[in-house]
């Protein structure tokens, strides 16, 4: 139980009540281990896949768990809070689904999203390019007509899942006089010729879940075309909205497993004759860290609740929402992975521990999905305006 129970139903609670079984048993003893190798979580992603987590953002129209957002966001953080790199293939793998929930027709929803709700199919989002991360706008990725369908060339970087992926929603520039927009979205299937993954990027956190460069000189039918033309930065841009949200609870989930290790080790650990936790100066590093954990918490479910009252129709954009939540849990989740090794020492220090782990996973959490001052800067905006 937590302190957003009351607002999941039933079958949500019984739903998390499995999904946090699956990451203390299957996701937790494999998480060093994930790390250490690097290898990609395919066996992670099958097991989730089994539990109907691969598409629990999508309606139950497209194959979903059709939950609301409020127990999504507690999904994605119970998933978090066992391993970093699965989670991070897994939220990928939404920002791809939802480019083709929100901005495609009901044929190629038809085509493509019962089966990756399933797990039989991993989606990547092609988005970020080597002079285009923060701002799309500076898009050099083109994709003209070319009979009856697209040549698309460019690079893509920084694409989660991109070398293993079923398909890639890749975002390109269809008219260079339209600024942004003259951006068009793609569906790109796994095998077309042209489609050639580069090295896999040696991150520093989340070493399971790969990022790749993609190269891409290749031709797609217009039926891959993901809506109308020029409405790719739009689609891009509420796919964020939700991509944000889920960074949220990514951090708070990875947080919420780093107070706890700090919580339990202050109450073991023995110095001086008597526990870490008797001390008032660790008693105030908790307190602050659980209040840290708290805000992250209401700001991700103030974002979740707008989120569910435009899937509702009684909402609009929670774009600014989702900015705050965002930024402050991917910041508050650093403070408290950092005070949580603190508390731990010299052995916080070690791998014999997950809080160095943590650390390294939550550093990429204030860069993704547009950088900490790029939400500020999304803020400040609506603030000013």
């Amino acid at each position: 139980m937590n302190d957003y129970d009351h607002l999941l139903s039933d079958s949500e609670r019984d739903f998390l009540s499995v999904l946090q079984r699956f990451a203390a048993d299957e996701l937790v003893p494999r998480a060093a281990a994930t790390d250490e190798s690097g290898a990609f979580v395919h066996a992670q992603l099958a097991g989730l896949a089994a539990l109907g987590m691969m598409g629990a953002n999508l309606p139950e129209r497209w194959g979903g768990a059709d939950i609301s957002a409020h127990a999504l966001f507690e999904a994605v953080a119970a998933v978090a809070g066992g391993c970093g790199s699965t989670v991070s293939a897994l939220t990928a793998h939404y920002l791809a689904t939802d480019s083709i929930l929100i901005g495609a027709d009901d044929t190629l929803r038809a085509r493509i999203l019962p089966d990756a709700a399933e797990g039989k199919l991993l989606g990547a989002f092609g988005l970020t390019e080597p002079n285009a991360g923060s701002d799309p706008a500076d898009m050099r990725t083109r994709a003209t007509r070319e009979g009856d369908g697209w040549r698309i060339r460019g690079r893509k970087c920084f694409i989660s899942n991109g070398g293993v992926a079923d398909f890639i929603v890749v975002y390109a520039v269809t008219d260079p006089d339209a600024a942004h927009r003259g951006i068009s979205a793609f569906v790109v299937e796994k095998g077309t010729p042209g489609l050639t993954p580069g090295r896999v990027e040696q991150t520093m956190g989340l070493r399971g879940g790969h990022v790749w460069e993609l190269d891409l000189d290749l031709t797609v039918p217009d039926a891959n075309r993901v809506g109308a033309e020029g409405s790719g930065f739009r689609t891009a841009m509420q796919v964020l909205d939700n991509g944000r949200i889920e960074v949220a609870a990514m951090a708070t989930g990875i947080a919420r497993a780093a107070l706890s290790a700090a919580r339990d080790w202050a109450k073991t650990r023995i110095i001086g004759g008597e526990p870490l936790a008797a001390r008032q100066g660790i008693q105030w590093m908790l307190a602050d860290m659980a209040t840290d954990l708290s805000a992250a918490e209401l700001l991700g479910h103030e974002a979740a609740r707008q989120r569910q009252a435009l899937h509702d129709g009684s909402g609009k954009r929670f774009s600014t929402a989702a900015s705050k939540a965002k930024l402050f849990a991917s910041e508050a989740a650093g403070r408290i992975a950092d005070a949580a090794l603190q508390i731990h020492g010299g052995y916080g220090f070690t791998r014999n521990f997950p809080l160095e782990r943590h650390v390294r996973d939550l550093r990429i959490m204030r860069i993704y999905e547009g950088s900490s001052e790029i939400q500020r800067n999304i803020i400040a905006g609506r603030l000013l305006a």
